[in-house]
């Protein structure tokens, strides 16, 4: 397997990159800060942060692994996630998450759904995933007969679109913030008369000068790495299995097919074995 190469330095990073933003929104006040500027008001202290938080309710039902999950002083939870590559399934994830979510707060035998606690989850996307050329989306349950009647279940889902037009619609502070996370740097930051985003700055260079983070970054960044060699090594195998089977098919020998595909004749007697176990578990 070929050795990493090409590793965008630690300390160039914008936080729209999920290692950073996770690292930076592991401090509860600087997550607060975060929720502040996007609520547009003081967010009472937190007093539950965790970054890479994973839930999973059954072996056999997929988990999930959030950026970052926190709760207030008021048992609200907020659960923030950043996506830096464009995906058209956010919308259902997020309900996947909300459900999740609640399934975690919910003892076995509590018969009373009043107990769920209050939920937003918040997706910040470097594109406009709706197309409406907001910074902001924010979307409650509600009757469609009587607009005005929400549904009073608690949750809040807010995509939040670094690439949003609509200045006159939010703070000046939000918008701030968003080009932030694009352009994290010292002439941004200095630009911005946000005392929140200052703060933010300075815990971005902390984390960024720390020989202990930076360590973490390059162990992450080599498992992922290796994790898309192993991948396309996985996908090149199965593509040889389904050549050596139209071969065998066609009455050719191993020596033949190991011939054809330049590859050594055990090792297409292998994959032959791999075929018929795998045939024999159908």
């Amino acid at each position: 397997m070929s050795k990493p190469q090409n590793r965008i330095p630690l300390k160039v990073l914008n936080l729209t990159n999920r290692f950073l933003f996770d690292e930076v929104k592991e401090d509860p006040q600087i997550h607060q800060d975060a929720l502040s500027i996007i609520f547009g008001k003081e967010i009472p202290l937190l007093s539950h942060n965790e970054t890479e938080k994973e839930v999973r309710v059954s072996p056999l039902a997929r988990s999930i692994r959030m950026d970052v999950f926190s709760m207030d002083e008021d048992d609200t939870v907020y659960n923030t996630e950043m996506q830096d590559t464009k995906k058209y399934d956010l919308a259902k994830r997020s309900r996947y998450y909300q459900g999740l979510i609640d399934t975690g707060f919910l003892e076995p035998g509590i018969p009373d759904y009043n107990l769920l606690k209050t939920v937003y989850i918040i997706m910040i996307m470097t594109f406009d995933l709706f197309g409406y050329g907001k910074y902001q989306y924010t979307f409650e349950a509600r009757c469609n007969e009587v607009p005005e009647c929400l549904l009073e279940d608690k949750v809040t889902r807010i995509f939040l679109n670094t690439k949003g037009k609509n200045d006159n619609e939010v703070s000046e502070e939000l918008i701030e913030f968003l080009h932030y996370l694009e352009n994290t740097t010292d002439e941004v930051a200095e630009k911005s008369g946000s005392e929140r985003i200052r703060r933010i700055h300075d815990r971005v260079c902390k984390v960024k000068t720390s020989e202990e983070v930076g360590i973490r970054y390059m162990q992450a960044w080599e498992e992922k790495y290796y994790e898309r060699e192993e991948g396309r090594e996985e996908g090149r195998e199965e593509l040889l299995k389904e050549q050596i089977a139209k071969k065998l098919e066609k009455g050719k020998t191993l020596e033949a097919i190991a011939d054809e595909v330049e590859k050594d004749v055990e090792e297409i007697r292998g994959l032959v074995e791999e075929l018929k176990n795998q045939r024999n578990a159908i």
